[in-house]
């Protein structure tokens, strides 16, 4: 039978942990709570080792001072497995503190903590501290509160959270080797046009040889780069800093993102990023009882792009007067066919906020997709430009050896 590691609580409120075998997650957590344990986190041993571990890592690193977006994940996660055992919230609290890796997140719980055990309820808790736990996330839990259902809410934002990590997950990991390709390549370019290229410029001074075009040009570049090549470096510092000012107002930020979604490939991968995140998040927050106006609301801070972003103002606005959420939608002429016909359908059914997370998860798959393929097509780019570049470089500094021999002596 499979392993499983588990974190746990006994009858005291100490948490354990340790390994199980089991047929799947459910037996595991039946045979624990036979053994008098509340279980908190079930995973398969592999993956959950590996979860353990890289927090471990964290902690090690230095990383104890910022509180990350799967710091909140892990908590939401607990503190809802928690209160799914019958525990009072403060005592599920206190639980957590112990169980915190980092500094930081042990002394927001404990604030945490103190406010509710003075009587201030979860949702205003956690208001004070808009960092990590923003209002999309505050307004889920107040929902549950006022429902009444504040753990079935925890959990569906832990669930959430859970896949909103994944998916960066995954297109972070995607793009981890073309960047070493591009750091690796450029970095040997640099060391040939620096350092390799201006000895042999030196033994073709000497022996005052007539080299090739090919062969001056590039020791003109390598010359140039080596007294000039901290130009380069101030130049793109101040492109830099440029963009970042440029980005930095409304206008210029709003340029910037209308131009993402017209560049080829990457706009339709961002298109379909922000239709996943909006409708996970409108799904979630309807299906926890926020009602579709302020939900729209929240939504619209989650959406990275400003187009999408005031496109969902019109939307926001023509619900509002009555419309229906697929014909504002399909007004707004942001959100593709396919989608906007599956809400339709939700509405039309009174499932909403469930044809809402399939058509996140089914935009979730095409965005893995279309990350493989953009993937795909950028590493053999890469490496033609770079083996482009150096085949250049070999080839000048071979023309000019067999230029040699014409060389009279």
């Amino acid at each position: 039978m499979p392993a499983f590691t588990y974190k746990a609580t006994d009858a005291s409120g100490r948490v354990v942990k340790g390994t199980v075998d089991a047929r799947d997650e459910r037996a595991a957590a039946a045979q624990l709570q036979d053994s008098g344990f509340i279980p908190m986190q079930i995973r398969p041993g592999g993956r959950s080792m590996g979860k353990m571990a890289f927090r471990r890592f964290e902690g090690i690193g230095g990383l104890l001072h910022r509180v990350s977006a799967k710091d909140v994940m892990l908590f939401t996660q607990d503190l809802s497995a928690l209160l799914k055992a019958g525990l009072p919230l403060d005592r599920a609290l206190g639980i957590l503190i112990d169980t915190l890796e980092k500094q930081a997140m042990r002394d927001i719980v404990q604030d945490i903590l103190k406010s509710v055990q003075g009587g201030s309820d979860l949702s205003n808790a956690i208001s004070k501290h808009p960092g990590p736990f923003s209002d999309f996330y505050i307004n889920m839990v107040r929902a549950g509160e006022a429902g009444g259902v504040l753990e079935a809410v925890l959990d569906r934002l832990g669930l959430f959270l859970e896949s909103s990590q994944e998916l960066r997950d995954f297109i972070k990991s995607a793009l981890v080797y073309p960047v070493f390709l591009v750091l690796v390549g450029g970095v040997s370019i640099i060391i040939l046009m620096t350092f390799v290229i201006p000895k042999f410029s030196m033994i073709f001074s000497d022996l005052g040889a007539s080299i090739p075009f090919s062969t001056r040009l590039l020791i003109g570049t390598s010359a140039w780069l080596k007294s000039y090549g901290w130009t380069l470096l101030v130049g793109a510092c101040a492109v830099v800093i440029g963009y970042g000012r440029f980005a930095g107002t409304p206008s210029g930020r709003l340029r910037i993102d209308r131009f993402k979604l017209t560049f080829p490939l990457m706009g339709e991968l961002i298109r379909k990023i922000e239709v996943a995140r909006f409708a996970r998040t409108l799904g979630t927050l309807v299906r926890s009882g926020v009602p579709i106006l302020q939900a729209l609301r929240l939504v619209k801070d989650t959406i990275g792009n400003q187009v999408i972003s005031r496109a969902l103002d019109q939307v926001h606005n023509r619900v509002k007067e009555g419309d229906r959420l697929s014909r504002s939608l399909e007004h707004a002429r942001i959100f593709p066919f396919l989608a906007i016909q599956m809400i339709t359908v939700g509405e039309e059914a009174g499932k909403l906020e469930e044809m809402l997370l399939r058509v996140a998860e089914n935009y979730e798959k095409v965005v893995r997709n279309l990350v493989k393929r953009f993937v795909s097509l950028l590493e053999p780019m890469m490496i033609l430009c770079m083996g482009l570049v150096v085949g250049f470089i070999v080839i000048s500094m071979l023309m000019a050896i067999f230029s040699m021999n014409d060389m009279p002596f």
